[in-house]
């Protein structure tokens, strides 16, 4: 089957570039021959197994959701383009997708601009809703919503990751027939990659890849920070009952209430990611045990969930689904997520499947540091034998549910229908 997959942006760094590669990887290993049409201007440097990568020449332009800095790109916010911007985006993308028909399965990521570019495609196609579309840029503007709903009618499909995002893309859009067709798939983990290790193979393998990378700095914050192999290796050097963090380093993501947690119960923490947030962040941890890495990629944080007793994700606003966490579950490594959104669908099948009296030990209530600092305490203070069947326990679901080739194999589900 010839699989086409259609993406705004990169490769590598936040949750939808994250996905894309990995579905493009996912679809290529099950024979499927894939092309990615994307921004990302060094797709050599990501794994997407033998899936083909395009990058269209879409202008000046590249509208967001989250203000962030893309190389040789004026950037803007969505709702501050104008609708001349938005459209040449969209035409120029569609343009490069008519050269690669014919197709037998279209996917496009984000409601805007995934399904506008659909539509201007022409072929057949789906749209995979990742939530941060509604949240951030669709909600509350009306000339948003109006172009979603008029595009988002023409998909032949719409997946979303979370019975959360079904209800989000309700109330942002209301009712019509763009809601016929949503399906829920939820976004899958490399449950190869993201694995249990010995706590000695993981760390070696962590300074192995530290020692790969040349180091960011403030110009080049999506980088893993300068000696990070050095640090890393002083880090560990002693086991001590360890949390892990891995996301954007912004107030949305809740950081801070992870660092004010670790004050109370003075343990150590690895904080991994970039954002605006690091400076307040590195601030609020003054007295703490805590790295902070910069932005890593998957091939160290898979070797670093292993390295760590929890795994926390303390998000604040809606979340689509919880892809940090579950990762962080393959590995063997229990999860504690802030109960909401996305986050409780991953909490909920968490639970359901721990021993009886570790079914409060997946989730706790939103912003509040003194639930999270109960729920780490309690994950701490476990037997190593209780915390490693925890960690069975949760690698279990995360295999099952959402590894990516039978994510990807939901998706093309009865594909002939979509003709």
């Amino acid at each position: 089957m010839r699989i086409l997959i259609w993406h705004g942006y990169l490769l590598g760094g936040t949750g939808s570039n994250v996905y894309t590669r990995s579905l493009a990887r996912a679809f290529s290993g099950l024979g499927h021959d894939v092309v990615v049409v994307c921004q990302d201007p060094r797709p050599e440097e990501h794994d997407v197994g033998t899936a083909t990568v395009v990058r269209p020449d879409i202008g000046p332009v590249l509208p967001v959701f989250v203000r962030d800095s893309y190389e040789g790109f004026d950037v803007k916010l969505l709702g501050e383009t104008t609708w001349a911007e938005r459209q040449r985006v969209v035409e120029a993308n569609a343009a490069t997708m008519r050269e690669l028909l014919p197709v037998d399965y279209t996917l496009t990521n984000h409601v805007l601009l995934g399904a506008p570019v659909g539509v201007d495609f022409g072929a057949p196609f789906a749209v995979k809703v990742h939530g941060s579309e509604l949240e951030y840029a669709i909600r509350g503007n009306p000339e948003l919503v109006r172009w979603a709903k008029v595009s988002l009618a023409g998909a032949r499909e719409v997946y979303v990751g979370s019975e959360h995002v079904r209800q989000a893309l309700s109330e942002t859009l209301g009712p019509g027939p763009h809601l016929r067709r949503v399906r829920e798939v939820p976004p899958g983990v490399d449950a190869e990659l993201f694995r249990p290790r010995p706590r000695d193979e993981a760390l070696r393998e962590l300074i192995a890849q530290a020692e790969l990378d040349t180091g960011g700095s403030a110009a080049h914050e999506r980088l893993p920070d300068p000696g990070n192999a050095a640090r890393i290796r002083a880090f560990f050097a002693d086991e001590k009952p360890t949390i892990g963090y891995v996301g954007k380093l912004s107030v949305e993501k809740g950081v801070h209430l992870l660092v004010e947690a670790a004050h109370a119960l003075n343990v150590r923490v690895v904080i991994v990611g970039f954002g605006e947030a690091r400076a307040d962040l590195e601030k609020q941890a003054e007295g703490l045990d805590v790295l902070f890495t910069g932005a890593l990629e998957h091939r160290h944080i898979a070797a670093l969930w292993p390295l760590c007793d929890v795994a926390v994700v303390p998000s604040i606003f809606p979340e689509a689904f919880g892809m940090v966490a579950a990762e962080a579950a393959a590995s063997g490594t229990p999860p504690l997520v802030a109960r909401h959104s996305g986050l409780a669908s991953v909490a909920g099948a968490l639970e359901a499947a721990y021993p009886e009296w570790g079914g409060t030990l997946a989730s706790f209530e939103n912003e509040d540091v003194a639930d999270l600092t109960r729920g780490l305490g309690a994950l701490l203070e476990l037997s190593e034998a209780d915390r490693l069947e925890l960690g069975r326990s949760a690698r279990s679901v995360a295999s099952e549910l959402w590894s990516w080739p039978g994510i990807a194999t939901q998706l093309i589900r009865g594909v002939p229908t979509l003709q």
